[in-house]
């Protein structure tokens, strides 16, 4: 499928027209950045898992009735979306405490949190996407009450499920972080899910070991970080054994 023009390039993704108006490409990167690009490197393959992973939990939220911005995978690295208005805020659940809520409150990695907890950070690199609270959202016209209500409600259903999936898998879900955005159907503006799940925006435990099989793995210089990320996906059993006993990405009638 023929992609448009370049429209927008992120970290991580590049979005370029779509062939229909209200679509959009969304080419995934090998590029892995963190600390706020401070620290960057390319990772052979990362973009084809996270593009594989994102498409098939993404697929499962829009069969539960979780709106999505996903249309269909068109090949290794890209996937037709829906064209929304991003809501510039990146929604962060936490399930266990790690990273700068550890930091922040004292607390011990690993440490289960009484509750899940959902922070807000305003959607700026320039500015380090400060944590923010409803206050701040509503009052700079980020967000309406009602899109944070809608917001919270989606991301306490995305962990729920996301838990669930992962646990099943032997996986723990310690956090992960979403971004929204604003469809308009005509009169109509609904909030749906955008950007991507993968291990990328998750926080993933190995049940059993406690190993980091996520985005961790590059921040913290433990290396084996393709490798973590193609284990998820063999767990979810995207990844599977070709008769030698080789694996391959499964990319179905591929």
């Amino acid at each position: 499928m023929a992609k448009g023009r370049k429209i927008y390039e992120g970290k991580a993704k590049i979005l370029y027209e779509g062939p229909e108006p209200g679509t959009l490409i969304q080419y995934f990167k090998d590029d892995a950045t963190a600390f706020n690009n401070e620290k960057r490197a390319v990772l052979d393959g990362k973009g084809v898992l996270n593009n594989r992973i994102s498409e098939f939990v993404m697929t499962q939220l829009n069969s539960i009735g979780l709106p999505t911005h996903f249309l269909k995978r068109l090949n290794m690295r890209e996937q037709l979306i829906k064209e929304v208005e991003i809501i510039p805020l990146e929604v962060i659940c936490r399930n266990v405490a790690a990273g700068s809520i550890s930091k922040r409150l004292g607390l011990e990695e690993g440490a289960p949190l009484p509750r899940s907890i959902i922070e807000f950070c305003y959607k700026k690199d320039e500015l380090g996407d400060p944590l923010v609270s409803e206050e701040h959202i509503t009052a700079f016209n980020w967000a309406s009450n009602q899109e944070i209500d809608d917001i919270i409600a989606m991301t306490l259903r995305v962990n729920d499920f996301l838990t669930g999936l992962f646990a099943a898998v032997g996986i723990k879900l310690v956090d992960f972080k979403v971004e929204y955005g604003r469809l308009y159907e005509g009169e109509m503006v609904r909030t749906v899910l955008a950007d991507e799940i993968s291990p990328d925006s998750c926080r993933l435990w190995d049940m059993s070991t406690g190993e980091k099989l996520d985005k961790d793995r590059f921040r913290r210089d433990l290396g084996g970080v393709t490798e973590a990320y193609s284990e998820v996906a063999r767990r979810l059993g995207i990844i599977k054994e070709d008769k030698g006993g080789a694996e391959i990405l499964s990319f179905g009638g591929e």
